[in-house]
């Protein structure tokens, strides 16, 4: 039970993570503001903080569909990645043998960079928003595959061998013990995980390069590119940045929901 002045600690801390970035962003765009007037620097060169503001509204009609396209393809990706590399990692963590034989692969499709396979995966794959689905869930799958086999074979030897003396099942050891012990790590996973799916979301949009309708924030991107709208090219990457931003807070929420009553990287935080 933490005391009064352990909670108020608590939120000051809390205060201080929230306010100090904030009070830095502040200033960054304060003298990038300054610095566009004072010099008269073109906006076709770099827009002021300002233009990109006034972009967002005046194009947000277009702006937020595309930004639902990128958002849809890095949920989906995401949510496929974790499902597929956790079972990938209980499948590692049940045999040495599996693990040899299949992890070198998984480092083999992770320093592979996705411009040079998506080309191939848009042309065999025919639906457009599932290829790009595939694209960025290979991005993201390694870091779910790793942290979480890990975590699954990080147990306290102690727990694996009372686990062993009470004759518990195979199943029993992974769902009572490994498990539990492989939550921080998977949820860190996650983190990466996020990130790279939007990452890889993005990417597989510029190397798809369709346009017309349902078209994500890097079409935007490119054709701000090719006009010289360079305020809505800004304005694609400030929403790029806020989705990245708030996918890793959601996933550090529920990470601290999850393991915040129990698990001391949560509890100390």
């Amino acid at each position: 039970m933490s005391t009064p002045q352990q909670r108020r600690l608590a939120r000051s801390e809390h205060a201080r993570q929230w306010f100090l970035p904030l009070v830095v962003a502040t200033l960054l765009l304060g003298l990038w503001q300054a610095w566009t007037v004072i010099q008269q620097v073109p906006t076709y060169l770099v827009p002021s903080p300002w233009a990109i503001a006034q972009t967002l509204v005046t194009d947000w009609s277009l702006l937020i569909g595309s930004l639902w396209v990128t958002l849809k393809i890095t949920v989906l990706s995401f949510l496929a990645a974790t499902v597929i590399g956790a079972l990938i990692a209980f499948a590692f963590v049940q045999s040495r043998w599996i693990e040899a034989a299949f992890f070198p692969y998984a480092v083999l499709l992770q320093v592979t960079p996705i411009v040079a396979i998506a080309p191939l995966i848009i042309i065999w794959v025919k639906d457009p928003t599932l290829s790009l689905v595939v694209c960025a869930t290979l991005v993201a799958l390694f870091p779910i595959i790793s942290n979480t086999t890990v975590g699954l074979r990080s147990v306290n030897p102690g727990l694996a061998a009372y686990f062993q003396l009470q004759r518990a099942t195979r199943w029993q050891t992974l769902v009572r013990l490994r498990i539990p012990s492989a939550l921080p790590y998977f949820f860190a996973g996650l983190r990466i995980s996020g990130g790279l799916a939007l990452i890889g979301a993005v990417v597989a949009e510029f190397v798809a390069g369709t346009g017309g309708t349902g078209t994500g924030l890097a079409y935007q991107i490119l054709q701000a590119g090719y006009q010289l709208n360079i305020p809505r090219l800004f304005a694609a990457l400030v929403l790029i940045s806020v989705t990245g931003v708030a996918v890793f807070a959601c996933l550090s929420a529920l990470s601290r929901w999850a393991l915040g009553g129990w698990h001391e990287s949560e509890m100390n935080a």
